[in-house]
């Protein structure tokens, strides 16, 4: 039956055509973002979970550059520590010497005050971004912000515990020294227990900043390893791939001119009916 009211045909041809460019056009979508879940009406699951673990991606990220701040802070100190030790041991070794009969003790004296200045140096020298941790105000327990942890719907963070050791009092004791009064072997042996005592406590101090260097070091590795896994798994839900998409756009713009060819086929079946009448 033909009627010149309703073309049926042509109802099926427009909405196969409309079908095809709904599709075209979701397609063009994802090549031109690159995204196959660009919102929560794509997939609602797939956009809560990866907008969730892109969150922690970025908690990470931040969390990484402040642990390099803390770090470059912590290796400051421990090279100053350490360049304390080898002054604090250069003075042990005058101390040894100074326990031989005979020598100068003058001579000694003056390296001792040497070393001792030198040492106040590298410790007044060992800042980064205004924090000293070899002083007073900046020794004692530190904590740093290592990383989150979600447990359900919770937050909470993980810390990196250490501490800060105060060597310019330390360094004043080595100040203090003087031998140009002592004339006992024993007072001098004394001496050198004590100096042997203040350097294991600046070698206790540039070990702790070491092991705590080197924790900040291996926490930032997992850190960034973790954000690679992170970004690969919410690239794995929400990211298009690009040869299916591409392989998807021809098939559709063939459709698509199909359906518009059969949509103009359908909308002359009224002008054949004009024949019918003549």
């Amino acid at each position: 039956m033909s009627s010149i009211l309703t073309n049926t045909s042509a109802m099926n041809a427009l909405s196969t055509l409309r079908g095809v460019n709904d599709r075209l056009g979701e397609t063009q979508n994802r090549i031109s973002t690159g995204l196959k879940v660009n919102s929560a009406k794509d997939n609602a699951s797939y956009f809560s979970i990866s907008t969730t673990m892109d969150s922690e991606s970025g908690m990470n990220k931040a969390i990484n550059s402040g642990l390099t701040l803390a770090k470059n802070s912590v290796s400051t100190g421990r090279l100053g520590a350490e360049t304390m030790v080898d002054l604090a041991q250069q003075f042990v070794d005058r101390l040894a010497f100074a326990q031989t009969e005979g020598v100068d003790q003058d001579a000694i004296q003056k390296e001792l005050s040497s070393l001792a200045a030198q040492m106040k140096t590298s410790i007044a020298q060992s800042s980064f971004n205004g924090e000293n941790l070899l002083t007073a105000a900046g020794s004692g327990p530190k904590e740093i912000v290592s990383g989150v942890s979600r447990s359900g719907g919770s937050l909470s963070t993980t810390v990196i515990k250490y501490d800060a050791t105060n060597l310019e009092a330390v360094q004043a004791s080595f100040e203090a020294f003087s031998i140009d009064n002592t004339t006992s072997s024993a007072d001098l042996q004394t001496a050198l227990q004590t100096a042997e005592g203040f350097l294991s406590t600046v070698t206790g101090a540039a070990t702790d900043l070491g092991i705590a260097e080197k924790s900040i070091e291996t926490q930032q590795n997992f850190l960034s390893e973790l954000t690679n896994r992170l970004d690969s798994g919410v690239g794995s839900m929400i990211d298009a791939d690009m040869e299916e998409e591409a392989a998807r756009l021809q098939s559709l713009q063939v459709q698509q001119q199909l359906a518009t060819q059969s949509l103009s086929i359908a909308n002359q079946a009224p002008q054949n009916i004009l024949s019918l009448f003549k």
